[in-house]
């Protein structure tokens, strides 16, 4: 196929609408001599309050609108859990609770250190403030980017108990964002939604505004892709897609290149239909071998989480911004310059997992919920055969690694003790899961084991590295190695997962990429 000869080419093609590519979608067609057509699998999220409302994120699992994956039976974790991962336009973005984050800048910092040159805090920093317009104080903030960014009200009585709670304990409360990582403090969330409750995903921050007023970019939902097209030369040419009848093929050409966005499990599942990926497993699977990349689908790393719920005393809040208000930080052991321990309070019960196995539960309820922030479990992603309709394998591999298990079980004990304080002396009633009998470390492991679920943080999957480094599958200007014309830009390129929820440094990663693709076309 000739891009120069097809009537349906475009300077660039992005694959995935999702919390990256409509990110880069947006940038690169502001240039209106550049065409830029986007493939979305999911329908759109335009004018669907089931998606555009915050407070409905819940529902959203294992729903219509997500890919729903299973992972594969754990040694050590939970084979139950599955992986939300957003199947509409704005993908993840449009689909989970929206807590907004920079990344530490020694999370930035270490990347930089690992080879990915450009991409240290100095280097990043200036695109956060380019895409925010943020509500808290601070010359380093951006007043006006396209992502509302916004903090939390304190409008939970219970919620404010757990700061008070945390303060007794020695945590201090102290603002999120602010340009110094918080090690140990506790905080309401910002979150990027609107005033009146409206997400402010990557959709309906970077796209929603340019349909049908930018003629240069086309939007294509309800297309799943294929696989990677490439000519002769090994460059990547177009992308082969599903058409809505789920019978026929259509083609959609590149002329100058593709952007894969298709998140940290699919990135991985589409570079390996198209021959970039593990030679032998390629060859297991019955796809022929373009690229021998083994780091293509390795390195999958996730935020493993716990949960500890008390009944509630009082009546709970009957509404919230997204019922996930406040975050807790705190480190393990002396010397850290980055919490290794994270927790999400949450105004609801959560017994997603706990309810199954016997746990007690209540509508009246809330929780705590320690998650690992560096987790040292690494996972990966493969094909599970080469028919691009079936799901992929995802093997988290949770708590198979000594120290994600200290951790978890560090904050289990942590949230009691701050639970125990005078604050939440009203509050907090019944310990519904795991209950107050569960206490040897034993006993609390098995627990973890049994009912642990995710943040729904998957990255890694085809992290970026220094150009002589075999095992990282792109550049540092995110250009997948041994093809040409080919990009990846989404949570997969992170050489690690951050210290904190990603969705908005994904987004940053979209700005970053579409910058270095306008630096190398006018190169």
């Amino acid at each position: 196929m000739s891009a120069e000869d097809s009537p349906h080419a475009f300077d660039y093609v992005v694959v995935g609408g999702g919390t990256a590519g409509a990110v880069v979608a947006a940038r690169l067609s502001e240039d209106p001599d550049v065409t830029v057509c986007v493939l979305e699998a999911g329908p759109s999220d335009v004018g669907d309050g089931n998606v555009l409302r915050l407070d409905r994120w819940m529902a959203l699992l294992e729903s219509g609108y997500d890919w729903d994956y299973p992972v594969e039976p754990q040694e050590n974790g939970n084979s139950f859990l599955r992986h939300a991962r957003g199947k509409v336009l704005g993908g993840c973005s449009s689909h989970n609770s929206c807590i907004a984050f920079w990344a530490p800048a020694e999370d930035l910092d270490e990347w930089s250190a690992r080879g990915c040159t450009g991409w240290s805090a100095a280097d990043c920093f200036p695109l956060y403030r380019r895409l925010e317009t943020n509500d808290a104080p601070g010359d380093h903030h951006g007043r006006s980017g396209p992502v509302t960014i916004r903090t939390v009200p304190p409008d939970d009585p219970c919620g404010t108990a757990v700061l008070d709670a945390c303060a007794a304990a020695g945590i201090p409360v102290t603002p999120f964002n602010t340009g110094t990582t918080v090690v140990r403090g506790a905080h309401w969330f910002q979150i990027n939604a609107r005033e009146d409750g409206t997400r402010a995903s990557a959709s309906v921050s970077y796209l929603h505004p340019l349909i049908g007023r930018r003629p240069n970019l086309e939007i294509r939902t309800g297309l799943q892709a294929r696989a990677l097209v490439f000519d002769d030369a090994g460059r990547c040419v177009g992308v082969e897609y599903l058409r809505p009848d789920t019978v026929h093929t259509g083609t959609v050409a590149a002329r100058r290149e593709v952007v894969v966005c298709c998140g940290a499990i699919d990135s991985p599942k589409l570079l390996m239909l198209s021959g970039i990926g593990p030679a032998g497993h390629l060859r297991e699977t019955g796809v022929d071998v373009r690229v021998d990349s083994p780091g293509v689908g390795s390195n999958l790393q996730d935020h493993p989480e716990g949960v500890i719920m008390w009944e509630a005393k009082r009546p709970m809040v009957t509404s919230s911004t997204q019922w996930w208000e406040i975050g807790i930080f705190a480190a393990t052991e002396p010397g850290l310059d980055r919490p290794d321990l994270m927790f999400h309070y949450g105004s609801v019960p959560f017994d997603l997992n706990t309810y199954r196995r016997g746990y007690p539960t209540s509508e009246n309820a809330f929780c705590l919920t320690p998650n690992v922030t560096r987790a040292r479990s690494l996972g990966t992603v493969r094909l599970r055969t080469r028919d691009f309709r079936d799901k992929p394998a995802v093997d988290p591999r949770y708590f198979t690694h000594e120290h994600d298990i200290r951790v978890m079980m560090f904050g289990l004990r942590l949230a009691r003790e701050i639970v125990a304080q005078a604050p939440l002396a009203e509050w907090a009633g019944t310990e519904l899961a795991p209950g107050r009998a569960t206490r040897t470390d034993d006993e609390l492991l098995e627990y973890i084991r049994q009912t642990h679920n995710t943040v729904y943080h998957p990255a890694g999957t085809v992290r970026m590295g220094a150009r002589d480094d075999a095992d990282a599958p792109l550049d540092p200007r995110l250009r997948v190695k041994g093809v040409t014309g080919l990009r990846v830009a989404d949570a997969s390129v992170m050489p690690f997962l951050p210290t904190v929820n990603p969705c908005i440094t994904t987004m940053m990663i979209g700005e970053k990429c579409a910058d270095m693709i306008k630096e190398d076309a006018s190169t």
